[in-house]
Formats: structure tokens, C-alpha cells, sequence
């Protein structure tokens, strides 16, 4: 019996002295809402010098959105070292694209990056297009990354998600570098 139990506390410490452990117990929470970034600006598109890869992007609009809309829709998502994918306008009203409980699929290049963390939506215009969730599939990951929405975009500023590492202000994409 003192050696099941012994064998039971050596096989709790190992598990709690493990690595994975420790990482899960440190990992900062994620906040689960979209937020306004007014200070997100688009990095300037720059010719492509390496690896561009293609991204498969799935965007559903709420079914309690408007039936369709007239908004500019426009996307931006990367990863924490500057890989930026940036879609400038993604609707187009004669294609049927947003309509209320629709599911709109996109393939969008740009550069490979390493683990998409943040994402953020513009929405310019009056018809307020409500999204409900959007998918991200990067090259060769076999599942989406998938950022719930569920709320009227606001008018004309970046709303989103910022799930990047804040350890420098290198990684954060919403800081300005001179």
C-alpha cells in the first residue's frame, strides 16, 4: 500500500513539474470579445521577397444582421512577428457577398506567417453588416482559427482580436515603429 501511494505522489510531481503544466498554468487569459483598435494601421504593402502563401478565409454573417449590405468590408489578420495579410475590400454587392446567414469563403494571399494571432475587421459604411464568427485555415493546418464576432461592427475604425504575445512591443502589431 506505501508504495501505491508512493508511486501515486513521485507520478503528481512529474505531472505537475512538467513543462506543458507549467506553461498552461502561466498562459495569460484570453479576453473571448472583439474590441476596437483605433490605433491599428495597415502596414504598407511591400512587393513580396520570400514565401507568399494562400490563406482560406471563411467569413458568416449574423442572422441577425440586414438582409444584405452596402458596407466596405474590409480584413486584416497576421502573425506576432509582422506577417500581415491585408484584404482591402472583400464585399461586393453584386455577388451576393454578407448576406444575412450566408457563409462567404475567400482565398487571399500574402506572406506564410507563423500562427495567426490577431484579426481585425473594417466595416465603412451605413447598412451595419453584422459578422458572426470568421475562419482562418493556414497553409497546411488541417483546423480553422476561428474569431467570434456576434456584434454590429462600429463605423469606419478596426475591431477585432489581439491574441499576440505582449512581450515586446516588436510582437504587438498595433504599435507603431519608426
Amino acid at each position: 500500500m506505501a508504495k501505491h501511494v508512493a508511486i501515486s505522489l513521485l507520478l503528481r510531481l512529474f505531472l505537475l513539474s512538467s513543462p506543458a503544466i507549467l506553461a498552461f498554468c502561466a498562459a495569460e487569459a484570453v479576453d473571448p470579445r472583439p474590441r476596437e483598435f483605433p490605433s491599428f494601421q495597415v502596414q504598407e504593402i511591400k512587393k513580396q521577397v520570400g514565401w507568399s502563401c494562400s490563406y482560406t478565409v471563411k467569413i458568416k454573417t449574423s442572422c441577425s444582421s440586414i438582409r444584405y449590405t452596402r458596407d466596405w468590408i474590409s480584413l486584416a489578420f497576421g502573425d506576432a512577428y509582422r506577417n500581415e495579410i491585408y484584404a482591402p475590400r472583400l464585399d461586393d454587392p453584386s455577388s451576393g457577398a454578407f448576406e444575412r446567414c450566408s457563409t462567404d469563403t475567400f482565398k487571399i494571399e500574402g506572406p506564410c506567417g507563423y500562427g495567426v494571432c490577431y484579426l481585425y475587421l473594417r466595416r465603412d459604411g451605413w447598412d451595419g453588416w453584422t459578422p458572426e464568427w470568421v475562419k482562418i485555415y493556414e497553409p497546411g493546418a488541417r483546423r480553422a482559427l476561428t474569431f467570434y464576432y456576434g456584434s454590429p461592427l462600429p463605423n469606419g475604425i478596426w475591431y477585432g482580436f489581439n491574441h499576440c504575445p505582449s512581450a515586446s512591443s516588436s510582437a504587438d502589431p498595433t504599435k507603431q515603429t519608426e
